[in-house]
């Protein structure tokens, strides 16, 4: 109710000052004990071979550091990704590399993985008190040679798996030069073949089984979809997240602002990521299970991801316009469908 009149307020400030002062409003209120857990009556449901307790997750990129999980947790979240991360610290673009478009319900981000690196990111997953499922999204550093891109990937998947319940590998950022040739097919076998060499590895050393997740773009052809799935299949891939932001300006090219460039997310977004999870779908014919995102407004927009074939949904953009009642309505939307 409140969360209209304190968007306004937020909306007066730039982007990125905004969303510092929300998050860590967010926290020191959940330390005062100011946050009421919100619980979300759903019937769980099995992907990856973990139980989810409701199907509305958060997506990778609000809390990059997982400084605010537990804050995060108290807002009804069937599960929570954070990251991308990498294996070193790193500053992301010059700003201003975040802008809103409100006339559309969407965001422009060109942030560049700006993040605190892997080990200060595991620090801060150790002494949360959250026990829900945590996704830990890992990319490579912007200064690692693309044909080294492996080994940045390796080292992600190394240093969190102890701490992840699941490890989404970001192939498909538009603000790391040249991250999506790794999209490509020789280079995705290769890329794939070391991690599920590694995953393997791993969960013998550990004692268990931590599902690696691929996150792709929307900006793909047909036949891309086909190639990627085909791939995903061949190596048996856990799960793919669809999609990322895109680099196209469709909606918004009357405006100003889409002169700007990053990845635009938001409603803008939402006809083309579904209709790759419905291409993807498709292709994998239910062997491999899809997490949908992007775009996500409403429980219509959520009901759509389902219906085209994602297991699960997660909220980025629509957090900000819509506020933290987008997740309980979209939850049970699925839920009661």
């Amino acid at each position: 109710m409140l969360y209209p009149l304190l968007r306004s307020l937020l909306f007066k400030l730039d982007p990125e000052s905004a969303h510092e002062i929300t998050f860590r409003t967010l926290r020191q209120a959940n330390k005062l004990g100011l946050l009421k857990n919100t619980v979300i009556s759903c019937k769980t449901r099995e992907v990856m071979g973990l139980r989810f307790p409701n199907p509305t997750g958060l997506a990778a990129g609000l809390d990059k550091n997982g400084e605010y999980i537990d804050a995060l947790a108290m807002l009804g979240f069937g599960f929570i990704e954070i990251g991308t991360v990498t294996p070193r610290p790193q500053t992301g673009n010059p700003k201003p590399r975040l802008f809103r478009v409100p006339e559309a319900n969407a965001i422009i981000n060109r942030l560049g993985f700006n993040n605190e690196g892997v080990d200060q990111l595991i620090e801060n997953v150790k002494n949360c008190d959250y026990r829900g499922i945590l996704g830990i999204n890992i990319g490579k550093n912007f200064d690692t040679p693309i044909e080294h891109a492996v080994d940045d990937y390796r080292i992600g998947l190394q240093k969190v798996y102890c701490y992840a319940s699941y490890v989404t590998v970001n192939i498909s950022s538009p603000n790391t030069q040249n991250l999506r040739q790794l999209q490509a097919a020789d280079a995705l076998n290769q890329l794939l073949e070391a991690l599920k060499s590694e995953q393997a590895r791993l969960a013998q050393t550990h004692g268990k089984y931590v599902p690696i997740a691929i996150k792709i773009a929307p900006d793909l052809e047909t036949a891309q979809i086909e190639a990627i799935a085909a791939i995903l299949l061949k190596h048996q891939i856990d799960g793919v997240i669809a999609t990322n932001t895109t680099i196209s300006r469709s909606g918004i090219e009357h405006l100003p602002i889409a002169q700007e460039s990053g990845g635009l997310s938001g409603a803008p977004l939402m006809q083309r990521a579904t209709a790759v999870i419905h291409q993807l779908h498709a292709s994998l014919q239910g062997a491999i299970p899809i997490i949908g995102v992007g775009g996500i407004q409403s429980a219509t927009d959520a009901l759509a991801k389902i219906d085209a074939g994602a297991s699960l949904i997660q909220l980025y953009s629509g957090l900000i316009y819509r506020g933290p009642d987008l997740i309980k309505e979209t939850a049970l939307a699925i839920c009661n469908k």
